[in-house]
């Protein structure tokens, strides 16, 4: 048995959990939030047999594409005016960050 844990974008995740879900896998969610943008995540936990990881994990690189999206950064102007000015960055955004992790013990009570 292995657990597999996938923080992907909010964007993301419902039509990932449906696919997965139409395919016959159990999903639990969680909502996170990323370190990097302060942006929602959801981290999901699937168990699933050893057989099952390729095919849960290609489910998974196809639905959750990586883009690039722009978000707002604050800059600080020059000197000690304390003014902050708001310009774009560009960033790649998406993807998904799985772990796959042996489980030692499954109980369903």
């Amino acid at each position: 048995m292995k657990l597999i844990i996938a923080i992907v974008q909010d964007d993301d995740a419902g039509d990932l959990i449906d696919v997965l879900n139409d395919e016959k896998f159990g999903v639990t969610k969680l909502a996170t939030t990323g370190g990097f943008l302060k942006a929602g995540n959801t981290t999901l936990m699937i168990g699933v047999n050893k057989e099952d990881v390729d095919k849960v994990l290609g489910i998974i690189e196809k639905e959750c594409k990586t883009r690039e999206q722009l978000i707002t950064s604050p800059s600080p102007v020059a000197g000690a005016t304390g003014v902050y000015v708001p310009y774009d960055v560009e960033v790649e955004v998406g993807g998904a960050n799985v772990f796959v992790i042996d489980v030692d013990k499954f109980l369903k009570i």
